[in-house]
């Protein structure tokens, strides 16, 4: 919007009256002005005193190496995001076409640990059922929207293998194994990595498979993640 610069005050209370509820402000081509950017001036600093998101990074493209490279970039800043004030990695590349259904799941999970902005990207006249079915996951959706507004960040990283994990309400813990390898292999998380007891018994469920793993399980949770893939579960421990 070219014709907003200088004018963002009096334009956003027109949007506010007209009853619109979310302004992406691009502000491309500007003149310098401070604003709404991508990631340049490091705005998850100083940005929650303008707005209630902010770009933490460049524009995403559909393609694996992107995601990776700005779920990376956006983890750094995980410590400033909270509830009203969100850092947004950009929209997702969810069914453009350009990556496997795999990578798909990978990249709405990490989002939505994230707590990003989840902004579909895609033509939704002409996605196919299995695109429709990752970005209407509701288990998924529902960690994105948690009432606790954390963050979920990078926990532990090796030759590819990842752990991402963040707490939720209720005591609970949403956690992603993500393999961002080229080849199948076996990803573990283990309970003191987001501060539970080994001892601790946990209730675990499968996201994407929207199923119980256990009702018991204890000090830790290893699955067989396929290549780019990723794994999904909420955490409920059942004493403290």
């Amino acid at each position: 919007m070219p014709g907003s610069l200088h004018h963002e005050y009096e334009d956003a209370k027109t949007f506010a009256e007209w009853g619109v509820d979310y302004i992406k402000y691009d502000n491309c081509y500007h003149d310098g002005t401070r604003n709404r950017e991508r990631g340049q001036e490091d705005p998850a600093k100083w940005a929650g005193a303008y707005g209630h998101s902010w770009r933490t990074t460049g524009d995403i493209n559909d393609t694996f190496a992107s995601v990776t490279w700005i779920a990376d970039l956006n983890n750094r800043w995980g410590r400033y995001a909270g509830p009203g004030r969100w850092n947004d990695p950009d929209m997702l590349e969810v069914g453009n076409g350009g990556m496997t259904m795999d990578e798909y799941r990978s990249h709405f999970s990490i989002w939505s640990l994230m707590k990003a902005p989840l902004l579909i990207g895609c033509d939704l006249r002409s996605v196919s059922n299995r695109t429709l079915r990752i970005l209407g996951n509701k288990e998924v959706i529902e960690v994105n929207q948690d009432s606790l507004g954390v963050q979920g960040r990078k926990l532990r990283s090796k030759d590819g293998l990842e752990v991402w994990a963040g707490p939720l309400s209720d005591n609970r813990v949403v956690v992603v194994l993500w393999n961002r390898s080229e080849l199948r292999a076996l990803i573990t998380a283990a309970w003191r990595d987001f501060g539970l007891s080994p001892n601790t018994p946990a209730i675990v469920r499968d996201l994407w498979k929207h199923k119980y793993v256990s009702m018991n399980k204890r000090d830790r949770l290893t699955a067989s993640v396929a290549p780019h893939a990723c794994k999904m579960y909420v955490l409920t421990p059942l004493q403290s």
